[in-house]
């Protein structure tokens, strides 16, 4: 499983803003992050899967 930072979530998404990304989290449009170490982290699978459900 590969987990992406919030840099890469952003590459991903198309550069989005930090407040769009966490209102789209906030709005159950994105999965929430995990917490290792001090860090955010959100697993590539599930954000693949939240595109794909968004994009139908």
């Amino acid at each position: 499983m590969r987990y992406l930072t919030f840099r890469d979530l952003q590459e991903k998404l198309g550069g989005r803003g930090r407040t769009t990304l966490y209102r789209d989290i906030e709005l159950g449009r994105l999965p929430k992050p995990v917490k290792i170490g001090g860090r955010l982290y959100w697993a590539e699978a599930d954000i693949d899967a939240a595109i794909a459900a968004h994009a139908q």
